[in-house]
């Protein structure tokens, strides 16, 4: 029991310091392989701190990767959201502009229709007022002025006179005889 114990705690620190006490043979052995133990003490606990230290900056270097990973998914996922946002304002855009050129539409129909109307009464009342001369400037119109046929005779007009009053042209002849 006694040679597993030293085994295990002694057996790799002994064996090297008998091991470099034979190959340096200092002039005290026993005070030589003191300090070497304690150096190796002092080797074996620096290890495990550097070691401890690596273990720790490897686990930190797994933080920082996956850290920037997940930076890297945020900005991607900020610039998606960004593109989303502005296609979705473009696409409000293109809805105010649509909704702005309907309405635009809008007016200028109801400004036709409203033209159409006012056309459609001004039509009327000249129609009205036309057949209103027309009953009453009947007489004084030439027949191509009535008629609205195309090729109708444009004649002059003729005053007739009454039939007890001669024309001058009668009288001229009367004259001559």
């Amino acid at each position: 029991m006694e040679s597993r114990y030293l085994q295990k705690c002694l057996g790799t620190c002994l064996t090297q310091g008998l091991a470099e006490v034979a190959r340096i043979r200092p002039v005290d052995p026993i005070e030589y392989l003191g300090l070497w133990i304690y150096k190796y003490k002092e080797n074996m606990t620096m290890e495990q701190l550097r070691q401890k230290e690596m273990a720790d900056l490897e686990h930190e270097r797994e933080l920082a990767v996956i850290e920037r990973e997940m930076m890297e998914r945020l900005k991607a996922e900020e610039l998606l959201f960004q593109q989303q946002q502005l296609a979705f304002q473009l696409e409000l855009e293109m809805q105010e502009k649509e909704r702005q050129r309907i309405e635009e539409l809008q007016r200028a129909q109801e400004e036709l229709e409203k033209e159409m109307r006012m056309n459609t009464e001004n039509i009327a009342k000249s129609e009205d007022s036309s057949h209103s001369e027309d009953v009453t400037s009947d007489t004084s119109k030439t027949l191509a002025e009535i008629s609205d046929r195309y090729g109708a005779p444009n004649l002059s007009r003729v005053e007739e006179l009454d039939e007890p009053m001669l024309s001058d042209v009668a009288l001229n002849i009367d004259q001559d005889l």
